[in-house]
């Protein structure tokens, strides 16, 4: 995947070279072009075509997006009231994801989420420790987040 990604900026570079303007505009270009070139040479490369992994990474960061957004409108929901009608508690969640970098991805897109941060890992069990702002509506929101994000992040690791 790394020779493709090198490969599509050299054939961008070239394509500037060839068209003598030294700009964004011509880069994007060569590299669009490379990557349809790239694409359609798939076959040849040991290792599967990188556009699948690029998907992949979008997927993510638009899931996260939505979360993100969605969990931060909760949040400023509790902080508007009048009484402050939160309890505040620590529950348990299992995960899929056994490897250090896709638990660390996992912790870190769960903790940047307004409501939640991961207190506790138990990686051997597969366990997650998550402190949320308000438990009783938390879990339910914390947990699909966490079996959306699994999925893509095995996609974007694996």
């Amino acid at each position: 995947m790394t020779m493709q990604i090198l490969l599509n900026l050299l054939i961008a570079m070239v394509w500037m070279l060839l068209h003598d303007v030294w700009n964004i505009l011509t880069f994007t270009i060569g590299f669009i072009l490379g990557f349809f070139i790239i694409f359609s040479f798939r076959r040849f490369f040991p290792t599967p075509f990188y556009g699948r992994k690029l998907w992949a990474i979008v997927k993510l960061i638009y899931l996260f997006g939505i979360d993100l957004f969605l969990s931060s409108i909760a949040v400023i929901g509790h902080i508007i009231r009048p009484r402050l009608n939160i309890q505040p508690g620590i529950f348990k969640m299992e995960t899929k994801l056994r490897t250090d970098w896709e638990l660390a991805m996992l912790i870190n897109l769960l903790t940047l989420t307004p409501g939640s941060v991961v207190m506790e890992i138990a990686q051997e069990e597969g366990v997650l420790y998550v402190h949320a702002m308000d438990v009783k509506s938390s879990q339910s929101s914390v947990v699909k987040t966490k079996n959306r994000l699994e999925d893509v992040i095995i996609e974007v690791m694996r």
